[in-house]
């Protein structure tokens, strides 16, 4: 058994962690019949196929315009596509290749974006081909006309339940969700919104890098935790909404369905938040991470019911299997608290940012927060190359279509199911006796050992437990004894005796295993206790 000192690892992210662990395992593995399993990082494993397809076709159709207006074969050389009668030939080509994979698909888009979202046929097979082509800068910077349209009929049924809130969100299409969460930092610095040393709250457990986040010297915010308890089902109690009503409190940020635990805010605890908000503090700043809201039936996101007040974050990388596309968007309400915020700065601060803006508005006052963001993302001088790459926005505009095409629900219900399936047989192997749960999303799941052995055991293995072992012990126990890595839980800020397993991305029949093994350890932590006792 190997001999670590687990206190040096205390500060680190789990994710750096997760690296050692795997060493740890593989050497393991090695040793003995135990397969490597990995459980310890959220990447699905399945690929959303239709949009695919109709991508990979639709770059031969593109290249066949660029060939119209310059061809050089033996360059290899080619011109750019021309718009007028563009949809026509498509039919035509689809006609020539009904039989590819991705044809019908295409077919289907197209009328789609003519029949039900209102699209010029032309316009829109134009903006698809000289994207996907990638032959010129993003125009508009922030999000192509048509994609944006796509893209927010799109979040309104993954974040509205297809009952959104009167107007409309302005999107800006980003390199996923991380680079959405550094953007809108740094843009909140940037325009005096927040300002280094604030005081934010931050809804945990909560994906490790935004507590590291608010750490780092940039920002050095002071971090209030308002905690969703596991004896709460993961949901925020009233005294813990209740620590919102500080003042000094700027922003709250959340992320829903939870990371680690998969759980949505309920319909009671989002009532409760919402009247919370609008009664006691309406000048509260949201930021609401919702990846993994497509995988609970029904979502309604924190931008749904309060859209003045927040900004929405949504990637695409989990519910399509396209973590490595960088697919994400930044969504604010086109009447949103931070443009009002703007508007009543000190003098002195609007002059800064006028100076600030100068150079790409006649009129930096007027320049809404979405279009700040954008600047921003490229430190404001270099804001004519800003946007995310355009064969990006073809293939999330083909992934947001396809999903609203999808009326039945059918690929939905395909990733629920793999999820629920794995879910079910980790408790089959632990086993463990856990109600369902409407709201829980079952991409991750969170095992809380302090919880279950106080159930089953008794309040006196808890205290032992936390005077003789390190809960880092957990996840190494896992890793030299049963060649599987799973996180930590206390580097999510969930409960320190807490492991998250993500359902995502190992074969059905890992879970079982996965089950016993963590039965195993807690067994032989009961067994050591009870020998003890006999002493």
């Amino acid at each position: 058994m190997t001999t670590i000192d687990y206190r040096e690892y205390e500060k680190m992210s789990p994710f750096e962690i997760k690296d050692g662990l795997l060493k740890l395992a593989k050497r393991s593995a090695q040793k003995s019949a135990h397969a490597l399993l990995n459980a310890g990082r959220g990447n699905p494993n399945w690929v959303a196929t239709a949009a695919r397809e109709g991508f990979f076709l639709f770059g031969q159709f593109a290249l066949t315009e660029c060939r119209r207006s310059m061809d050089n074969p033996k360059a290899g050389l080619a011109g750019m596509p021309q718009m007028r009668g563009i949809a026509e030939r498509l039919e035509a080509w689809l006609e020539k290749h009904a039989d590819m994979p991705g044809a019908d698909f295409l077919s289907r888009m197209v009328d789609h974006g003519v029949k039900v979202m209102g699209f010029d046929a032309d316009a829109f097979v134009f903006e698809l081909t000289d994207s996907i082509i990638g032959d010129n800068y993003p125009v508009p910077d922030r999000m192509l006309v048509h994609a944006e349209q796509v893209a927010h009929r799109y979040l309104m049924w993954a974040m509205c339940g297809d009952k959104p809130p009167s107007g409309k969100y302005d999107l800006y299409a980003v390199e996923g969700g991380t680079a959405a969460m550094c953007y809108i930092f740094k843009s909140l610095i940037a325009n005096r919104i927040l300002k280094k040393g604030d005081t934010i709250a931050i809804g945990t457990p909560i994906f490790t890098p935004y507590i590291e986040i608010a750490e780092l010297e940039d920002y050095d915010f002071h971090a209030v935790h308002i905690k969703a308890a596991q004896e709460n089902r993961f949901q925020y109690s009233d005294e813990e909404i209740q620590k919102l009503a500080d003042p000094k409190i700027k922003a709250f940020f959340v992320v829903n369905p939870g990371n680690p635990t998969s759980m949505a805010i309920d319909p009671a605890t989002m009532k409760k938040l919402v009247d919370f908000v609008k009664t006691k503090r309406p000048d509260l700043i949201l930021l609401t991470d919702d990846v993994y809201g497509t995988f609970v039936n029904g979502f309604r996101s924190l931008m749904a019911e309060l859209p003045h007040n927040t900004i929405g974050v949504y990637s695409y990388s989990k519910y399509f299997g396209c973590t490595g596309w960088r697919l994400g968007v930044i969504a604010l309400h086109e009447k949103n608290i931070l443009d009002d915020m703007l508007t009543k700065l000190p003098a002195k601060e609007l002059e800064a940012l006028d100076k600030r803006y100068i150079s790409i508005t006649l009129e930096p006052r007027t320049l809404k927060m979405i279009d700040r963001m954008v600047a921003d993302s490229r430190d404001v001088a270099l804001n004519h190359t800003a946007g995310l790459s355009l064969p990006q926005q073809v293939m999330m505009t083909m992934f947001s279509i396809s999903e609203l095409m999808d009326t039945q629900k059918i690929y939905q219900k395909a990733c629920m199911e793999i999820c629920n399936r794995r879910v079910n047989s980790l408790l089959e192997g632990l086993p463990l006796d856990v109600q369902p749960n409407p709201n829980f999303a079952g991409y991750y799941g969170t095992i809380d050992f302090e919880f279950w052995l106080r159930r089953y055991v008794g309040e006196d293995i808890v205290a032992w437990l936390k005077k003789n072992l390190h809960p880092l012990d957990l996840v190494y126990r896992l890793a030299e004894d049963h060649s599987i890595v799973l996180l930590n839980g206390g580097g999510f800020d969930a409960p320190n005796w807490s492991v998250r397993v993500s359902f995502a991305n190992l074969p059905d029949d890992a879970y079982d295993d996965i089950g016993r093994a963590v039965r195993a350890v807690g067994r032989g932590y009961v067994d050591t206790f009870q020998a003890l006792q006999k002493k």
